[in-house]
């Protein structure tokens, strides 16, 4: 009898955090089949279920009875967007890891794009969506978007430019890649589970001197969040700028 032999590990991960979203998934889920049919074994994917209700629960478990070569992490309970990513990313194999947002606003193949930069030897890979060069996929009903959501991110950034990760455009873009090493740095020591992981982790890959690289994308809006919704998110987000800054002068990113 033989040993079996492990198989490599893949060159790059892409990590999905789910949480609900039952009406997208199994769109999201067949293009993640059509990615893999393309890109296996190149890639491996790992869905991390953020403790969503039945109907996902049991699309995404189904999908991997299907697929298994799809890994599926579960949460006990619900812990936020930032701990699934962190979830995901660090049980991945690659030596490149990315993740991305479930709905897919940045279509599969744009991780080609992040992959192709980190190969060249940039550590940290970030989609940008108001570069010159980014194209936007809107419907014409969600045009009230550029006056409500839009100009609101955009006076998000200016405060995190001013007073944390000066330079980049846009932190929030949920299609991000990293190198393996800095994942490993970079992920422990995450303390935001929020949407506010994003500036918490961008603004430790500067701490620890790796270089960060923005990148044009293309990218669709499929529905426009309530004003009131995301003016208490905006809040939650200074709440979460102040905690990073109160973090690094504790010296708790050591």
């Amino acid at each position: 009898m033989t040993d079996s032999v492990p198989a490599a590990p893949p060159l790059a991960s892409l990590v999905i955090p789910v949480h609900d979203g039952a009406e997208v998934l199994p769109a999201t889920l067949r293009s993640v089949e059509e990615f893999l049919a393309r890109e296996a074994p190149r890639f491996e994917v790992i869905l991390v279920d953020d403790h969503s209700s039945g109907p996902a629960a049991r699309l995404l478990g189904s999908f991997v009875e299907r697929h298994p070569s799809v890994r599926l992490l579960r949460n006990e309970g619900p812990r936020g967007k930032g701990n699934a990513v962190a979830t995901g990313l660090l049980a991945a194999r690659g030596r490149y890891r990315l993740f991305t947002d479930a709905d897919l606003a940045y279509p599969i193949a744009e991780t080609l794009k992040v992959l192709a930069d980190l190969e060249r030897g940039t550590e940290v890979v970030v989609a940008c969506r108001v570069l010159r060069e980014s194209v936007y996929m809107m419907s014409p009903a969600f045009f009230n978007y550029l006056f409500t959501r839009h100009v609101m991110s955009r006076i998000f950034n200016l405060m995190v430019r001013l007073f944390v990760l000066p330079g980049l455009l846009d932190t929030q873009a949920g299609l991000k890649g990293f190198t393996a090493e800095a994942v490993e740095w970079i992920f422990p020591r995450l303390t935001i589970g929020g949407f506010g992981f994003d500036v918490e982790c961008l603004f430790l890959a500067r701490k620890r001197g790796y270089r960060i690289r923005e990148i044009p994308v293309h990218f669709r809006y499929d529905s426009e969040p309530s004003t009131m919704n995301f003016l208490r998110d905006i809040l939650q987000m200074l709440r979460d700028l102040a905690a990073i800054r109160w973090n690094d002068w504790r010296g708790r990113y050591a």
